[in-house]
């Protein structure tokens, strides 16, 4: 699944609201990669964004709040999926949107402290979850199109697919310290097309035609 977009923050029309919300979500993700979840505080953001503190405390609350919303708007400005007539490059796509985020140094960070904060305050985990089922979502009909052209199996599970060409990427990021480059996309991509096409994610009780 691909979510590389604007910064976190990035202004859209939408008036006074629209800039302070942008402003401070900007500030909380700056925040987010120096300091990490735990050491996160409203008024430390609402100060980095030039915002006054009863401005930010009234409309997010919570520092778990603020970074739900942070989480929701990464998910709105990502790019939307690419359509080129084959399984292989849609998901090469993907992959490759993936990598150029994670790879990217402050996008990379971000991402790290969001799935640290994930691990042990569930609202949080709420918000990463609808975050990737929101990019899971958007990638989907590539596979399903792919299922039309014949290219793989009917009763492909669509969203395991698409989860499969990420999770490499994610894997070097916090685990495997591997270089995250283009290269490393492609696999990616090319492992779970093959997969797919070998009946790997057939649903439970499918069996290929």
């Amino acid at each position: 699944m691909g979510f590389e977009g604007a910064d976190p923050g990035t202004v859209r029309p939408g008036g006074r609201t629209a800039r302070v919300r942008a402003s401070v979500l900007r500030a909380a993700g700056d925040a987010l990669v120096e300091h990490g979840f735990a050491r996160l505080d409203l008024a430390d953001i609402a100060r980095r964004a030039e915002v006054g503190k009863t401005t930010v405390y009234r409309r997010w609350g919570t520092v778990t709040s603020l970074v739900a919303d942070l989480l929701l708007d990464m998910a709105e400005q990502s790019l939307p999926r690419t359509e080129t007539g084959s399984l292989l490059d849609d998901l090469k796509a993907n992959a490759r949107l993936v990598q150029r985020t994670l790879a990217d140094p402050r996008q990379g960070a971000l991402f790290k402290a969001v799935i640290a904060a994930a691990t042990c305050e569930a609202k949080t985990a709420e918000a990463l979850h609808r975050f990737y089922d929101i990019r899971v979502t958007e990638w989907a009909p590539c596979v399903q199109q792919a299922i039309d052209r014949g290219e793989v199996p009917a009763g492909t599970d669509v969203r395991e697919v698409i989860r499969a060409v990420s999770a490499p990427l994610y894997y070097r990021l916090l685990t495997s310290g591997d270089r995250l480059d283009e290269a490393a996309a492609d696999q990616a991509a090319e492992a779970a097309a093959a997969a797919a096409r070998a009946g790997a994610y057939l649903r439970g009780g499918e069996s290929r035609a």
